[in-house]
């Protein structure tokens, strides 16, 4: 995707059994770039660390240090989606786009329906709850 160089480098390697996944510090050098994009760092740790899906991976929380050139930030690599998806909190999963749309009615919906509700005794406020629009 971009065309500059940039070196990875991770610390504080974990293995994290209990979540089913790896997770560490990153260190993105990249001299002549102002940023390197996740998909990007995704794929080339992919190679690094032989993971079969690059969606596995999660990186986040990047800063990028005063003067540009270094970054640092956060990774988890799953062992499976299904992992990532049990752990993983639901921002995170629908910046990766997996998460689930939250359904149900819109704020002001919901309003318009409790004013109708006040206006009305007894029987129906049902009526006006569901019937009435």
């Amino acid at each position: 995707a971009m065309t500059g160089e940039f070196t990875i480098r991770t610390r504080k390697f974990k293995q994290n059994p209990l979540l089913g996944r790896r997770q560490f510090v990153l260190d993105v050098i990249h001299p002549g770039m102002a940023n390197v994009s996740k998909k990007d760092l995704a794929t080339k740790l992919a190679s690094m660390y032989k993971v079969h899906d690059s969606q596995c991976i999660q990186l986040f929380g990047f800063k990028t240090a005063f003067g540009g050139g270094r970054s640092t930030g956060f990774g988890l690599i799953y062992e499976n989606l299904d992992k990532m998806k049990k752990f993983e909190p639901k921002y995170r999963l629908k910046r990766a786009g997996l998460g689930a749309e939250k359904a149900g009615a819109g704020r002001r919906s919901k309003k318009d329906t409790k004013n109708r509700r006040k206006k009305v005794r007894g029987k129906e406020k049902t009526k006006a709850a569901g019937g009435k629009k």
